[in-house]
């Protein structure tokens, strides 16, 4: 049930060729992340007992990582499909079960936007991984999709909302860890994960670290292999943004070089 050759990373800079397939893990769900990232998040970020929230759960990697490692979970998905997917892969025999650390794990359908069903400063880590806007589109005709939003700014200010909400339920000090990709239009490249990140330091989030991601398996379609005699670079890279509440006892103006103070004084400069 336990992987046998994880290794706690050390650098900003997270390749795993072998994506991990312990437990109840598989790569069916398209676009879910590795449980080498979710477990990574889960040791470094929290500890047993913590409770862990992922409220774009996907295929559930990590509430299955954070029982794995002894932690409580949340999981909520605006798909029903993904609920039912997360809920299956957490149903362990009965046998295996007995020998997991106890604790708990609730999976509930909801929106990311509108997390009412948690209370204020209720959670010690959160981790996901978001759709990316109108890339990977996650359910079909599902009301509040993220995935079904074309137009990049509109997805940026909606990521906005759902950060929010996510520092409205962590606990202070603690973190929140977000892995989100760029892409391409008309041949040229479009910085999403960074469109998010400043989303995330406007509604008072710090960033701790900006790991990079490297992705494996881009080449299988022959399509991009021809691309790259037309000037076009293929992304092989994801930004994981790992945020940190602010303490009680802590300022912004103690970490302005990490927080939205940078890039406002940055904005300024450019207009003197």
């Amino acid at each position: 049930m336990q992987p046998t050759n994880f290794t706690l990373e050390g650098t900003t800079v997270w390749s795993f060729p072998d994506r991990g397939s312990w437990a109840t893990h598989t790569p069916e769900y398209r676009g879910n992340w590795s449980p080498r990232v979710a477990r990574n998040i889960i040791l470094r970020y929290s500890k047993e007992g913590d409770t862990v929230l992922d409220p774009m759960v996907g295929g559930g990697t990590t509430l299955v990582e954070a029982m794995l490692t002894g932690r409580n979970s949340i999981g909520i998905d605006v798909n029903v499909n993904s609920a039912m997917i997360t809920k299956n892969r957490l149903d362990f025999p009965e046998d295996i079960r007995k020998e997991l650390p106890n604790v708990t794990s609730k999976v509930f359908v909801g929106d990311v936007r509108n997390l009412d069903l948690l209370e204020d400063e209720s959670i010690d880590l959160i981790a996901t991984h978001p759709p990316y806007a109108n890339i990977i589109k996650y359910g079909k005709s599902v009301e509040g999709d993220l995935s079904a939003i074309p137009d990049y700014n509109i997805f940026a200010e909606e990521m906005k909302r759902a950060a929010q909400e996510m520092y409205r339920v962590l606990k202070p000090g603690k973190y929140c860890a977000i892995l989100m990709g760029d892409t391409h239009n008309k041949s040229h490249y479009v910085p999403m994960a960074f469109k998010v990140m400043i989303k995330f330091l406007e509604v008072g989030f710090i960033l701790k670290e900006d790991i990079i991601k490297h992705e494996w398996n881009c080449w299988s379609d022959s399509k991009w292999k021809n691309k790259v005699n037309d000037r076009f670079l293929l992304t092989m890279h994801e930004h994981l943004f790992i945020f940190r509440k602010l303490a009680k006892n802590e300022k912004v103006s103690d970490f302005r070089n990490s927080s939205l103070s940078l890039i406002q004084a940055g904005s300024e400069s450019c207009l003197v």
